[in-house]
């Protein structure tokens, strides 16, 4: 491995402005730095359905033995601020200069695939084919994953690298989520003439949400009141709320049961008061739930172990493009990446965590390649 050709492919990497939805830049340079390394890459067609800047990138690397396929996942795509990032580097960290983020995720996680490509190439290691995909619209909802069509991908399962916590991470426990929207119709009338004509949708919600189990319910499960819209004067009894909210839960059931309790609450609230609601709910992602001996997790533990770490198996609370893959079909683990503050101005990725990342890739994909078809 060479490790300033891989710190210096990231700088290039987040340097090149890929906010979500704005990713044709870091597409077009993907695509020809794989080519340039006489991998074939196709982007497909799904910037049709998402309306983003740019579709998702496949991937090949063909391989020299004839054992089953590995898949890894990457997003391209980054939360804001993320345009004219200017990187800091010192002897530990590659960090922002403090006015936007700096883009290791999932850029990090980019920049340790191609080298790992490199090095392949480069020493002459024997594997399997190698599938990558590279999505949009991952900070904004999966939007790229979701649109992906998984029925040309041969991997039997695949390797998410966009997790929080050091390298030998493994999180094999993510939530499944649901988003709510809610209409609250009460009556208006004047505040200070007849208030006792009016029914404020403004009360009614305060009062669902007093009684409403919020925050972390249990061990698996949370929810959340996160927006609220409503009221144009104070002297007019509000008679319109629009809430927004979400519910998780790494169990399916647990998440169905909250998000029954937040309607039960806000629909009973607003019948005692002389309110209506209109309460709309939306899975957005399957969870993912897979066992400690499933290949995929004991691949990769194999592979954990052979370059110095300790393998840790964790749950996570957020979804990412991983929820989508298994959803569909491609079971799958997400990888903890090492980068540090993310989503804020404050993003770092330690020099030490990107290098063992790579290691980690190359000694999985070797570990793979040592299997009987």
């Amino acid at each position: 491995m060479n490790k300033q050709r891989l710190i210096d492919t990231l700088l290039t990497l987040v340097q090149i402005n890929s906010e979500s939805g704005d990713e044709r830049l870091i597409a077009d340079h993907l695509v020809k730095e794989l080519k340039g390394l006489n991998i074939d890459v196709i982007e497909d067609s799904s910037q049709i359905e998402t309306g983003y800047g740019a579709g998702n990138l496949f991937a090949k690397v063909p391989g020299t033995l004839d054992v089953e396929p590995v898949c890894f996942m990457v997003h391209m795509d980054t939360v804001k601020p993320g345009n004219n990032v200017k990187p800091v580097v010192d002897d530990t960290y590659i960090k922002s200069d403090g006015t936007t983020i700096l883009g290791a995720d999932d850029k990090a996680g980019i920049a340790a695939l191609i080298e790992t490509i490199r090095v392949l190439q480069e020493e002459n290691i024997q594997h399997g084919d190698i599938e990558i995909i590279i999505t949009v619209g991952e900070e904004t909802g999966l939007v790229g994953a979701k649109a992906f069509d998984t029925t040309q991908i041969k991997s039997k399962f695949g390797y998410a690298i966009d997790a929080p916590g050091l390298v030998g991470s493994v999180v094999t426990q993510a939530p499944t989520q649901s988003k709510i929207d809610v209409d609250i119709h009460g009556k208006t009338a004047h505040a200070g003439v007849a208030p006792e004509l009016g029914v404020s949708a403004i009360e009614i919600a305060a009062r669902a949400i007093a009684n409403m189990k919020l925050g972390r319910i249990n061990e698996e499960t949370t929810a959340n009141i996160g927006k609220i819209t409503g009221g144009d004067s104070t002297n007019v009894v509000t008679e319109h709320v629009e809430l927004k909210a979400e519910a998780r839960s790494l169990v399916m059931e647990k998440l169905n049961a909250q998000v029954e309790h937040m309607k039960t609450v806000f629909t009973e609230t607003a019948a005692e008061m002389g309110g209506q609601v209109t309460f709309n709910e939306r899975n957005v992602y399957a969870p993912i739930n897979v066992s400690p001996d499933r290949e995929v997790i004991t691949t990769v533990v194999d592979a954990i172990n052979n370059i110095g770490r300790t393998p840790e198996l964790v749950s996570l609370g957020g979804g990412s493009d991983g929820n989508i893959f298994s959803e569909k079909g491609i079971e799958t683990v997400i990888l903890g990446l090492g980068y540090e503050e993310i989503h804020t101005k404050q993003e770092r990725m330690p020099i030490s965590e990107l290098v063992k990342i790579t290691e980690l890739i190359i000694e999985l994909i070797q570990v793979q390649a040592k299997k009987e078809k």
